[in-house]
């Protein structure tokens, strides 16, 4: 819509989704700076990949639609691998969800390859190298590098520097000794079932993406 819609070729425009580019990525990371609870932190943290996404729009282009792509299987991979661990942590149990970061202290205890698959999609939400999240946001950055967009690659590195030090309290987390308080943890044979077996496959994926991403790219 955005390369075919002439409305998009005014400048005014242009500098509107810029501002709301920066805003998007700046304020989802704030929000989640402090936020105690697990799947409010990844619907915060899907805001500030949101406004990463955005300065694709705003350079526009063929390069803009590749960016796009890429971006969006890393994303995918990667919040599926998130969001699934929260699935197998809350499944045994009825009623609320184990969204309380406190849930997930010592999982590494007690489901060491749970535990695994939550710091690999941390570390690729975080764009570390050799993770799919990497991919996508070198992508990202050099489009906005190439477009000279200085503004917008300044806000993705200060986005990121926030998201780092979040991200890493909950991998921290992860391996913290067990408090004295209820655990909530996931079923014995969660890695036979379709879920768990789903879960390790995605989580080898963001691996394999962030080492050999070119089959994503072609």
């Amino acid at each position: 819509l955005v390369m075919t819609a002439p409305i998009f070729e005014s400048e005014w425009l242009h500098t509107l989704i810029t501002l709301l580019a920066l805003i998007t990525m700046l304020g989802g990371n704030l929000l989640a700076l402090f936020q105690p609870n697990l799947k409010r932190l990844l619907g915060y943290s899907s805001i500030a990949h949101f406004g990463y996404l955005m300065v694709a729009i705003v350079v526009g282009g063929t390069m803009a639609m590749e960016t796009t792509g890429v971006y969006l299987i890393t994303y995918l991979v990667t919040t599926l691998a998130a969001f699934g661990v929260v699935t197998q942590v809350s499944s045994p149990f009825g009623g609320e969800d184990a969204a309380g970061l406190h849930h997930y202290r010592g999982l590494f205890w007690r489901r060491p390859w749970l535990a695994a698959v939550m710091t690999v999609s941390f570390l690729s939400l975080a764009g570390i190298p050799l993770t799919a999240g990497f991919i996508g946001k070198f992508y990202v950055i050099a489009l906005g590098v190439a477009d000279s967009q200085w503004w917008l690659v300044g806000g993705i590195v200060a986005g990121s520097a926030i998201g780092l030090f979040y991200y890493l309290r909950v991998m921290v987390t992860l391996y913290l000794p067990e408090p004295g308080m209820r655990r909530r943890d996931a079923t014995n044979d969660w890695g036979s079932r379709v879920g768990g077996l789903t879960l390790l496959v995605v989580a080898v994926l963001i691996l394999v993406i962030g080492v050999y991403p070119a089959p994503v790219i072609d």
